[in-house]
């Protein structure tokens, strides 16, 4: 309760930088990436095509067809990472706590400057340094753990700050919907839903025994999270290299189709979190399994990140053993940003 953490979020990043490096693009619909063709799909949309439902990770030819006056724009990445550089070093004025997690988001725990009081006002101030500097706005969400900064740079968007507090939080968040779980991705909230979960309030209605049964490890996570509290660090370190989601069962489970579901539940997670990583290129997709008594395996290849191909590189490392599982996990893992080129794939 005592930190001070400040999730800051860049407004339609890429569309951003190409709006203000040329104006004409202002006021109409913008998508970065994808091809006219049809194939790929986008890496980033301004709010003027989100009205038209156009949004990141969107195959082009959707797209296409739910605003055909989409102004399709190559992306840029070399003008991208330098407009981030400048941002993050903006960031570093105010903390050596920094956790990136895009060229665009990262997380600042402010904890230790004392030269602002409030870190709202630092808030404040690094938004007001970003636009004097690069010309493009961000937003903010200030609070007192990881969880609700994130929820909070979400409220205004886009050039907006909001700030929540710790006081009475439990109270206050009941109404916030389960889709603001960090983690909980669209086959999680779908098997919420089935058992009457939609809020944090929903959720506060359950025991952590009764989370854990129903979602594995995640839900003592959910216990928390749906109460405002979030105990991960800022966490300091350089450029991702992976991300793997895994999913820890209650019981350990023989049946290949039962796995397969809490599989493709990570893999749905993975997706989502993958939106904000369109710069960065694929190097190879992975599937991990860990056995009941706790044998971890990994196996990795070099394919598209669709759920069929992690799929068979289940089968392909499971093969004919009956061992009861205990963890199952999916994820890729990156080229360094130096890399020319990005990976296209399709969902």
């Amino acid at each position: 309760m005592e930190r001070k953490i400040i999730h800051v979020d860049m407004d339609y990043f890429f569309a951003q930088v190409e709006e203000r490096d040329n104006p004409k693009l202002r006021g109409k619909p913008v998508a970065i990436g994808g091809l006219m063709n049809g194939r790929g799909v986008l890496s980033t949309s301004n709010y003027v095509a989100r009205k038209y439902g156009v949004k990141a990770a969107m195959p082009t030819l959707m797209a296409l067809k739910l605003c055909p006056q989409l102004i399709l724009v190559p992306g840029n990445f070399e003008k991208y990472r330098k407009a981030s550089t400048e941002i993050f070093e903006i960031f570093q004025q105010f903390t050596k706590k920094i956790e990136r997690l895009s060229l665009d988001e990262a997380y600042l725990d402010v904890t230790d400057n004392t030269k602002y009081k409030h870190a709202k006002d630092i808030a404040i101030e690094i938004r007001r340094r970003i636009y004097g500097k690069t010309g493009l706005t961000a937003s903010a969400g200030v609070s007192y753990n990881k969880l609700l900064a994130k929820i909070g740079s979400d409220f205004y968007k886009p050039n907006g700050m909001a700030i929540i507090p710790p006081h009475n939080i439990k109270e206050k968040i009941i109404n916030f919907p389960i889709k603001w779980i960090w983690g909980a991705g669209k086959v999680t909230q779908e098997k919420m839903n089935l058992k009457g979960i939609y809020t944090f309030g929903d959720l506060q209605q359950f025991s952590k025994l009764d989370l854990i049964n129903h979602f594995g490890d995640f839900g003592a996570s959910l216990y928390n999270y749906c109460r405002g509290l979030d105990h991960r660090a800022v966490s300091e370190g350089g450029e991702r290299k992976s991300l793997t989601v895994e999913r820890t069962f209650s019981e350990d489970i023989k049946d290949d189709q039962i796995v397969l579901g809490y599989l493709e539940g990570a893999y749905d997670e993975m997706i989502e979190r993958l939106k904000k990583y369109q710069e960065r290129k694929v190097k190879t997709i992975l599937v991990k399994i860990k056995y009941h008594d706790f044998r971890s395996t990994t196996i990795e290849a070099s394919l598209d990140k669709v759920f069929e191909n992690f799929k068979n590189l289940y089968f392909k490392r499971r093969g004919s053993g009956r061992d009861a599982i205990r963890l199952i996990g999916c994820g890729v893992k990156f080229y360094d940003t130096q890399t020319k080129g990005q990976l296209e794939f399709y969902l």
